[in-house]
């Protein structure tokens, strides 16, 4: 299996603080294996391997070397100066910490104080108190440093030369930086941060070029920079950036993937991680871990087709035949990355023969939700990568972090370069469509830009306050509908309370025209209803019908007319009487009495 041990040293003469540094890769067998979100930790070498020595490099020869053991893993060392000395350390991206483990603690030229911590790491730890000195990295001073100055420490790092760790992270992940923040002060961050917040006119990022080798015995040349690009990959500028996941204040690395691709079929991945949108995968960055861990439906994606292949749970990887060819690439931002068959099987420990899966299937989630994938070097030999910690504006604030990759795998060359090593005939039609990742399972992603996601971060941050004026203004606008319904309501029952006018009975006479009594002559005339509306009179009992007496002339109804004097005689006997004598009054007694014709209603005729 072909991995590397890497060692870079600074050059002390004068220099722009923009630094390429070039290294060297050695052919490796012990597996180290990253456990965790941190460091790497190792198993112990087989018997028999001998030290390699693995020359640092710089601008200039230094002259300097380091003897190291051989590791499966790959690890990036440089100097550090720490209060006027040098101390080799272990370059990481998986962390944001600089400790140091001294001849002696504290270091000298060091203000220690009385924080103290254990960092603990999947397997190691370092304990010690926080401590401030002069640094010096990359040719870039910082004044008081904050870093954890070690007196007691397992960590595999200490078994290949290093003294110390120094974290490539952002300062959020910092565990220096949260102890001093308790305290109170904010001298806590992390030495790459205030070496860009002490430079504002440098660019602020940091590039890697990983480089394989395709025989035991070779070593090949990468580089590391800070501040400016390789020169035969300058053109990434011109590649856009790829926004970090989430795009302001991440901790980590992460970014979006958006589909596995093999030249005949592409597979949408799945995510765990809150707040991720559907059909990406967020996946780490990590260049201090070999292998990349994936879940293990990928993993199947990638070689459960391979005739011959076989997943072997003791070794928890699949085995695959050395002369498979596995052609896939990721897409990531809508950019196509061909990945090098070789870094996808290569060759085992112990058998060269037999071949291993470089995508190491997880069956829990493989970042506690905070990634789903953990991307290393199998798949970054294959890009060179700038990861830009965003530029300071006008006001002197740095902007979002992100990242930019340049593919530098092309799928048919690599194919030619895997049959040289393994046999057989390679292959010229090897092409990746790219996927339409447009919307996934009914929703749709919008990838924003850096500006546009930072004015929406500050939007959500000023929505609560945003929706109470909403809700605010919906409560009173409520209450003002409630007082015109009440007011609407007291208005009403003021009308309702006032007095009726009552209508007139059934028999009730209707007043007469004055025009109509004009011929008050003796006349007919009858009563007429007004109102059939049922009023109190109407329960009246009706007057009694009369007889009829011989002689007199009456209605068919049976009752008698009234009687109009005329002008020149009055009466005092409205109703005419019978001439037959004692039983006409008898029957008289039923009469209803009639008013004086004075005081009467005038009735029409």
């Amino acid at each position: 299996m072909k991995f590397g041990l890497l060692a870079l040293a600074l050059a002390h003469a004068h220099i722009s603080s923009a630094l390429i540094l070039p290294f060297k890769q050695a052919r490796r067998s012990a597996p180290v294996r990253r456990s965790g979100l941190t460091s790497v930790h190792t198993v112990q070498p087989p018997k028999g391997i001998k030290n390699i020595k693995v020359f640092a490099a710089s601008g200039q020869s230094s002259g300097s070397n380091l003897d190291l053991d051989t590791v499966h893993d790959l690890l990036y060392m440089a100097n550090v100066t720490v209060g006027g000395r040098d101390y080799p350390i272990q370059l990481d991206t998986g962390s944001s910490d600089l400790w140091i483990k001294g001849p002696s603690s504290p270091l000298p030229n060091a203000e220690v104080t009385t924080i103290d911590y254990n960092l603990t790491y999947g397997i190691g730890w370092a304990y010690g108190h926080v401590a401030y000195a002069d640094v010096e990295f990359a040719n870039i001073g910082v004044k008081k440093q904050a870093y954890l100055d070690v007196s007691s420490a397992q960590n595999p790092a200490l078994s290949y030369g290093a003294v110390g760790i120094l974290g490539l992270g952002f300062t959020s992940l910092s565990t220096v930086d949260a102890l001093v923040n308790r305290s109170g002060a904010d001298t806590g961050r992390s030495l790459l941060y205030n070496l860009f917040e002490d430079n504002p006119s440098e660019p602020n990022f940091i590039a890697f070029a990983l480089q394989r080798s395709t025989h035991a015995d070779n070593e090949v040349e990468g580089s590391f920079s800070i501040g400016e690009y390789e020169p035969d990959y300058a053109h990434v500028a011109e590649n856009p950036a790829i926004p970090t996941f989430p795009p302001t204040s991440p901790k980590r690395w992460n970014i979006l993937l958006d589909a596995l691709l093999f030249p005949d079929r592409s597979v949408i991945p799945n995510t765990t991680v809150s707040g991720a949108p559907g059909g990406r995968a967020v996946i780490l960055l990590d260049s201090g871990t070999s292998y990349t861990y994936a879940p293990k439906e990928i993993c199947d994606e990638i070689y459960a087709n391979v005739p011959g292949a076989k997943y072997d749970p003791s070794m928890g990887q699949w085995v695959v035949p050395c002369s498979a060819e596995i052609s896939i690439a990721l897409q990531i931002n809508g950019q196509v990355f061909p990945i090098h068959p070789l870094d996808v099987t290569p060759a085992g420990l112990v058998d060269p023969s037999q071949c291993v899966g470089s995508f190491v299937p997880q069956t829990v989630s493989v970042g506690s939700g905070e990634f789903d994938w953990l991307v290393g070097d199998n798949i970054l030999r294959s890009i060179y990568s700038v990861y830009d910690f965003g530029d300071f504006d006008d006001s002197g604030k740095m902007g979002n972090p992100y990242v930019k990759l340049l593919s530098l795998t092309d799928a048919n060359k690599a194919s030619v370069e895997f049959h040289k090593v393994r046999g057989g005939a390679a292959r010229n039609d090897i092409s990746f469509t790219a996927a339409n990742v447009g919307a996934s399972d009914g929703s749709t992603t919008i990838t924003l830009s850096a500006k546009l996601a930072d004015t929406l971060d500050k939007v959500g941050k000023y929505f609560p306050a945003m929706l109470g004026v909403v809700a605010l203004n919906a409560l009173v606008l409520l209450g003002l509908i409630v007082l015109g319904i009440v007011f609407l309501c007291k208005k009403k029952k003021r009308r309702s309370a006032a007095p009726a006018r009552t209508p007139l009975g059934r028999l009730t006479p209707m007043p007469m025209d004055g025009q109509q009594l004009s011929d008050r002559g003796s006349s007919r005339h009858m009563y007429e209803p007004v109102s059939m509306a049922l009023t109190e009179d109407t329960m009246m009992v009706t007057s009694p019908g009369f007889k009829v007496f011989d002689g007199d002339v009456i209605r068919p109804a049976d009752r008698p007319m009234s009687m109009m004097p005329s002008n020149s005689q009055s009466s005092t006997q409205p109703f005419p009487v019978s001439s037959s004598g004692a039983d006409a009054v008898d029957d008289n007694i039923f009469l209803p009495p009639s008013p004086a014709f004075k005081s009467r209603p005038r009735s029409v005729a």
